[in-house]
C-alpha cells in the first residue's frame, strides 16, 4: 500500500471585497478594485473594519466605540466624525446610504454587500475573484505590519551624573519643536540606506527654488513660493509628499543629482523650480521630472504682477497634481485655490519665522523671536489662520520646554488657537494647534488625539501630525502605537534628524539597543558632525555593558576633530570622568562648563553649580560641595518661586537638598516632581522621577525606600535604571554591598 504525505498549506490571508473596494484587515489597507490605494487615518479604518465584520446587523455605537478606542473615554462626536468621513469616501448623500446606514437610537449598519475572500483571489465559496488586485503602494500602508521595526524629545541619556540623574529618559523628550543641535550636510545616497525599490508612483518632493532676484533680500518671498507649492500639494490624499525640512537640506546645492535625491527621499518626483522678483514683476519657473529616468514630465514659466504670485502658485500645484494623475476632492482642490494670506510681507514674516521655529537649536531666543514675527504678520493681514496656529505652536513651545512655564504664557497660546478657530474651525491647521494646545498646556492626551485624528482627515501628508501622536502614545505607554507613528513621520520626512532621533530614543527607553543603534547610525550618515547623535550611539555600550571605553574613544576623536567642541560635549566629558572617578577629568570638563551651566534641550538649565558640587561630592571634597550646592538650591528656589508646577525643578532641588542633609525637605521635593508628573500621566518621563526620588532615598540614608522606587520603576517598560548606570554610577555607591541592590544590578546584566 502507498503512503502519501501532505504538507499543510499556510494559512491565506482573508480580504473583504464590497462595492468597488477591497479591505485587506491584516496589511490594513483599502484599495479599489484597480489597485488604487484609498488613505484613511487609523480610527477611520478601525471604525469601517467593524462595520465590514459585521456587516448585516446593527452596530451599536457603545460596541463600535469600544472596539475602535479600546483606551480611551470618548463621545460620540468621535465616531460621528469617523462615520462622516467613510461617508465622504464612498460619495454618500444625505438620504441615499449605499454603504453605511444610521439606526437611530442604536448606532450603524454596513449594508453593502460583502464578499469574503482570500488573498490568493479565491472567494469563501470557492469562485474566483474578477480581477487581480495590483499590490499596493508603500503610502497605502496605514500602519506597519507587526513585528516590523519602526522608525519626544529628549535625548535619552544612560549617563547618569551631569544630566541630573533623568537616565530613562533625558528630559529632552518634553517638547516637539526641540531641535537637536545638528551641523549637517547633504550626504550622498551611498551614506544612507534607504530603500530603492517600488517607489511609489504618486509622490514628490518639493526641493527649493532657486532665488534668481539681484536683491538676495527676496529669499524669504522665494522660500515662500515653494512653501507654498509644497503645502498645497501636501493636502492631497492621494499624493506623497516629503516634509519640509528634508527637502530644505538640499538648499543650495550647486549640482543635484535628482535621481540619487528621490531614492534618499522615497520618491519618484521632484518638482523644481525658480523665482526671479524684480519691482512689482515676478517670473516663476517650475519643471516636473521623473527621477527614476530623468524624464522632463512638464515644465511652465509664469510671468506677472506681483500681487498675482498666489495664483501662480495654486495654478502650478493643480497642474503638478493633473500630471502624476492625482485624484482631488472638491475639497482638496479647494484649499489649493485658497491663498495662506494676500499681504506679501505678512507672508515673508511667516516663512522667516517658520525657518525660526523649525531651524534652531538655540530655542530661548528663536523662538521668542519667531512669535514676535507672527505678531507683526497677524497685525498686517487679521485673517491669516496659518500664522495664527503657527504662533500658538511657538508659544507653548516656549511654555512646555520651560522657557517660559508660566500660565500667561499658556494663555497667548490660548488665545492665538481660538483667533484661528474663529477664522476657519474646520481647517486641519487648526485642529493641530488645539491638539498641541491640548497636550501641552494641558497634557489631555485624549483630546489632542482627537484633534489630531480630526486634522489628519485634510492634513494627509503632514509629518508633524504622526511625529505629535508618537509622542502622545509614548506618554501613554502605546509603546507599539508609538513606534508606528514615528515610522509613518520618518517615511514622510526621512531627513529629518529630530524624527531619527526620537525614533531612536524610543528604541532606547525599550532597551532594543540594536535598533537603537541602527537609528543613530543613520543620523550619524546624514549628519557626520551631530555630535550629540555619535555621543549616544557611543553610550549604548555603557547602557548595556557598562562599558566606558567607546564612549571615551568618541569623545576623544570629536576634540581631535574639533577641539573647540568641547563647551558642546562637556557634560559627557564630566560624565565619563565621575564614571571613571577622574578627578583631574573632571575638573577639565567643569572648565568648559559656561557660567550660566548646561541646557538641556527641553530649556532646563543644570546651574554649573550643580555639577561643582557632584564633582566635590564624588571626590569627598565637604566644603566645596557644601557651598556649590547652597548656590545651586538658590537658583533652583528661585526658578520655583516663578514656576511652581515644574517637575525638573522639584526634582533637582530634592537632590541638592539630600546632598545638603536637608532629609525631610528633600524627600518632600523628590516627591513633589513625582506628584506632578506622575507615572500614570507621563510613562515616557514620568519613570525619570521615580528614578531620582529613588537617589534621594539613598542619599538621605533611607535604603528601604530608595529600593522600593527601583523595584517600582522597573514595572515600566523604560523604567527601570540602564545597567551601566546601576554598576557603576557614583551616585548609586550608598546602596553598593545590599543583596537585594546587587541582586537588581545582576538581573540587567548582559544576557539575562
Amino acid at each position: 500500500m502507498k503512503s502519501s504525505e501532505s504538507t499543510a498549506s499556510p494559512p491565506v490571508a482573508q480580504l473583504y471585497e464590497f462595492g468597488g473596494y477591497v479591505l485587506d484587515p491584516v496589511r490594513r489597507r483599502l484599495r479599489q478594485l484597480d489597485g488604487t490605494s484609498v488613505s484613511l487615518p487609523p480610527r477611520v479604518f478601525d471604525t469601517l473594519l467593524f462595520l465590514v465584520e459585521h456587516h448585516g446587523s446593527v452596530a451599536d455605537k457603545e460596541r463600535l466605540m469600544a472596539a475602535v478606542w479600546p483606551d480611551s473615554l470618548v463621545e460620540d462626536n468621535n465616531l460621528s466624525q469617523s462615520i462622516s468621513s467613510l461617508r465622504h469616501l464612498f460619495g454618500e448623500r444625505p438620504g441615499a446610504h449605499r454603504f453605511i446606514v444610521t439606526v437611530p437610537g442604536r448606532g450603524y449598519r454596513f449594508v453593502a454587500d460583502v464578499k469574503t475572500r482570500q488573498a490568493n483571489g479565491q472567494f469563501a465559496d470557492g469562485s474566483e475573484a474578477q480581477a487581480p488586485i495590483a499590490p499596493a503602494p508603500a503610502e497605502a500602508l496605514i500602519s506597519p505590519a507587526p513585528g516590523e521595526i519602526s522608525t519626544s524629545s529628549q535625548p535619552r541619556r544612560f549617563l547618569p551624573i551631569a544630566f541630573a540623574g533623568v537616565i530613562v529618559v533625558a528630559l529632552a523628550t518634553v517638547l516637539l519643536l526641540i531641535r537637536v543641535r545638528t551641523k549637517q550636510a547633504v550626504i550622498p545616497l551611498t551614506s544612507v540606506a534607504t530603500a530603492s525599490a517600488a517607489l511609489p508612483e504618486k509622490s514628490i518632493a518639493v526641493l527649493p527654488f532657486d532665488n534668481l532676484s539681484s536683491d538676495t533680500q527676496n529669499g524669504y518671498f522665494v522660500a515662500g513660493v515653494q512653501d507654498e507649492i509644497l503645502t498645497s500639494l501636501s493636502r492631497v490624499a492621494d499624493l506623497k509628499v516629503i516634509s519640509r525640512t528634508s527637502v530644505m537640506q538640499y538648499k543650495g546645492t550647486a549640482k543635484r543629482n535628482l535621481r540619487d535625491i528621490a531614492q534618499q527621499l522615497g520618491v519618484a518626483h521632484v518638482l523644481e523650480g525658480s523665482v526671479q522678483r524684480s519691482a512689482n514683476r515676478v517670473r516663476v519657473n517650475a519643471q516636473l521630472i521623473d527621477a527614476r529616468n530623468d524624464a522632463h514630465l512638464w515644465a511652465q514659466t509664469y510671468d506677472g504682477d506681483l500681487a498675482n504670485v498666489f495664483a501662480i502658485q495654486s495654478d502650478i500645484a493643480k497642474a503638478i497634481a493633473e500630471q502624476l494623475q492625482a485624484k482631488l476632492s472638491a475639497g482638496e482642490k479647494a484649499a489649493i485655490a485658497q491663498p495662506p494670506t494676500t499681504d506679501l510681507a505678512a507672508n515673508a514674516l511667516y516663512v522667516q519665522a517658520k525657518q525660526l521655529e523649525s531651524g534652531s537649536s538655540d530655542t530661548t531666543q528663536s523662538l521668542p523671536q519667531a512669535a514676535r514675527l507672527l505678531d507683526e504678520a497677524v497685525a498686517r493681514d487679521p485673517h491669516f489662520l496659518l500664522a495664527y496656529c503657527l504662533l500658538a505652536r511657538v508659544h507653548l513651545a516656549i511654555y512646555f520646554g520651560g522657557v517660559d512655564h508660566t500660565p500667561g504664557r499658556r494663555e497667548l497660546a490660548n488665545a492665538a488657537v481660538q483667533a484661528a478657530a474663529r477664522l476657519e474651525p474646520n481647517a486641519g491647521e487648526v485642529h493641530l494647534a488645539l491638539a498641541y494646545y491640548a497636550y501641552q498646556g494641558f497634557r489631555d492626551y485624549d483630546r489632542a488625539r482627537a484633534e489630531l485624528e480630526l486634522a489628519r482627515a485634510t492634513l494627509p501628508n503632514d509629518s508633524v501630525i504622526y511625529a505629535l501622536s508618537g509622542a502622545i502614545d509614548r506618554r501613554q505607554a502605546r509603546w507599539t502605537e508609538s513606534m508606528r507613528n514615528w515610522d509613518r513621520a520618518v517615511e514622510l520626512d526621512p531627513r529629518n534628524i529630530f524624527f531619527l532621533m526620537n525614533t531612536a530614543f524610543t528604541y532606547q527607553g525599550l532597551h532594543r539597543i540594536a535598533e537603537a543603534d541602527r537609528l543613530f547610525a543613520r543620523v550619524i550618515a546624514l549628519a557626520p558632525r551631530n555630535y550629540d547623535a555619535r555621543r549616544l550611539r557611543s553610550e549604548l555600550a555603557f547602557a548595556e555593558r557598562a562599558e566606558i571605553r567607546p564612549l571615551r574613544a568618541e569623545l576623544s576623536k570629536i576634540l581631535n576633530e574639533e577641539p573647540q567642541a568641547a563647551k558642546e560635549i562637556a557634560e559627557a566629558l564630566f560624565d565619563c570622568a565621575l564614571l571613571e572617578r577622574d578627578p583631574a577629568a573632571a575638573n577639565r570638563a567643569l572648565a568648559v562648563i559656561p557660567p550660566e551651566g548646561i541646557a538641556t534641550e527641553a530649556n532646563f538649565s543644570f546651574p554649573r553649580e550643580w555639577f561643582v558640587g557632584i564633582a566635590a561630592h564624588t571626590f569627598d571634597d565637604t566644603a566645596t560641595a557644601h557651598t556649590a550646592f547652597t548656590a545651586a538650591r538658590g537658583i533652583m528656589e528661585k526658578l520655583l518661586r516663578e514656576q511652581p508646577d515644574y517637575a525638573p525643578a522639584w526634582s533637582l532641588l530634592g537632590r541638592i537638598d539630600a546632598a545638603l542633609g536637608r532629609k525631610e525637605d528633600a524627600i518632600r521635593e523628590g516627591r513633589r516632581a513625582c506628584e506632578l508628573l506622575p507615572v500614570s500621566k507621563d510613562a515616557w518621563i514620568g519613570p525619570a522621577y521615580v528614578i531620582n526620588l529613588a537617589v534621594i532615598y539613598a542619599w538621605v540614608g533611607e535604603n528601604e525606600l530608595a529600593l522600593e522606587q527601583l523595584g517600582a520603576s522597573a514595572q515600566t517598560p523604560n523604567g527601570v535604571p540602564a545597567y551601566g548606570d546601576l554598576k557603576l554610577s557614583p551616585r548609586w555607591d550608598r546602596l553598593r554591598g545590599d543583596p537585594r541592590f546587587e541582586k537588581i544590578v545582576a538581573s540587567l546584566a548582559p544576557g539575562k
